[in-house]
């Protein structure tokens, strides 16, 4: 999908890396700081806090610009944050406290080969997804998050979802522009490629990559539900009306009827 008109602009010199020139001027650091956002970051919290530890190895990948590593190191676990995006990295660095444990790293999902098998506790594996675009990459991210977990580990990976995302774009008066290019096809599955910038998944795709590895899957999670398609309205709810909705789509999340609803999943499983 062009999902570049769906976000802010701003000028920036480019790459050539679509992706990096995206989050270039993206306002990633600011994403989930709107109520309608939030939801995604407050569920995704409360999975990972399900399984974390005190001693817990953390690693994130494709941290962005730290929302959730700050938020772990804050709370003193010993975090490894790994991005591809120089601005992002920039920005997380800048949150740094001296006492918090955590390193940071510039590199690739789907080349980790300056970690050890075997390290982590915790494997966040939150972002990479949503900009690979081949089975190889996908592939790839996946074993190597699963290679550094250790057994017992415990990983998370988000997935855009395909079909939310396609209602969005009727929502938005958006679909014909997708359907005359080609890109969504007779049963409404979405095409994509690096320039589209975002990968959409249904969960038949996530359980056809999963297929290939030793592990348990132990959640799927619609971390955010219908939160995007009415932003402007969630937006202005007070703090009680807020603390209401989350309540709601905490009782929503793991719903196998509902699950299908949201627009960013999440898989949290095993290493075995």
């Amino acid at each position: 999908m062009k999902f570049l008109d769906l976000f802010r602009k701003k000028k920036v010199i480019k790459t050539g890396n679509p992706v990096i020139d995206f989050y270039n001027r993206y306002d990633e650091d600011g994403r989930l700081l709107k109520r309608s956002r939030m939801p995604e970051y407050l569920i995704t919290m409360r999975c990972i806090e399900k399984y974390i530890k005190p001693d817990s190895k953390i690693l994130e990948i494709g941290a962005g610009t730290g929302r959730y590593s700050i938020a772990l190191a804050e709370k003193g676990y010993d975090v490894t944050s790994v991005e591809l995006v120089p601005h992002n990295l920039d920005i997380m660095k800048k949150k740094v406290k001296p006492e918090h444990k955590i390193q940071i790293h510039e590199g690739n999902a789907c080349d980790l080969s300056f970690l050890d098998d075997n390290t982590f506790d915790i494997v966040l594996l939150l972002g990479p997804m949503y900009h690979l675009f081949t089975e190889e990459d996908k592939h790839k991210a996946l074993s190597e998050a699963i290679r550094v977990a250790k057994r017992g580990g415990i990983i998370y990976t988000s997935y855009c979802n395909n079909d939310t995302s396609v209602y969005k774009f009727f929502y938005t008066n958006r679909v014909l522009k997708f359907v005359d290019k080609g890109l969504i096809k007779e049963d409404y599955h979405t095409v994509s490629a690096p320039e589209e910038i975002f990968e959409l998944y249904r969960k038949s795709d996530i359980d056809e990559l999963m297929k290939s590895y030793d592990v348990t899957r132990l959640h799927f999670v619609g971390v955010d539900m219908l939160s995007y398609l009415f932003d402007d309205r969630l937006d202005n709810l007070n703090d009680r009306e807020f603390e209401e909705y989350m309540k709601f789509l905490s009782n929503l999340c793991e719903r196998e009827d509902c699950v299908g609803l949201s627009i960013h999943m999440l898989d949290i499983f095993r290493k075995e």
